[in-house]
């Protein structure tokens, strides 16, 4: 009985653990005002989450290019309208990069 109890505990200590990176990055996009023009899984202004997921699936590179992409903005990788630069005074480095982690992940909720 007692395992059994504590194999329940360690079952939800490791769920609880993998879904605290997927909530803590939702909350940080919402933060930095990335919602205002991406969802998860439908076009607003810019692409979804799960297409940039998918586009960018398997690049060794993708991490470096999202975190210059948000950084310094652009066009033409998703149509004409542009992604405006985002500094560290709108999410830190490591904030982004966690979000630009949990984006490749498939931006799992």
């Amino acid at each position: 009985m007692k395992h059994g109890r504590i194999l329940v505990l360690g079952m939800a200590m490791l769920t609880a653990g993998l879904a605290l990176p997927a909530q803590a990055s939702q909350e940080l996009i919402k933060k930095a005002r990335c919602v205002a023009c991406h969802t998860v899984d439908s076009k607003r202004v810019g692409p979804a989450y799960r297409d940039v997921a998918e586009k960018y699936h398997g690049q060794a590179d993708a991490p470096a290019h999202l975190f210059d992409k948000v950084r310094h903005g652009g066009t033409g990788a998703w149509g004409q309208i542009p992604m405006p630069p985002h500094g560290d005074d709108k999410i830190s480095d490591a904030d982004l990069k966690a979000v630009i982690q949990w984006i490749l992940d498939g931006a799992k909720s």
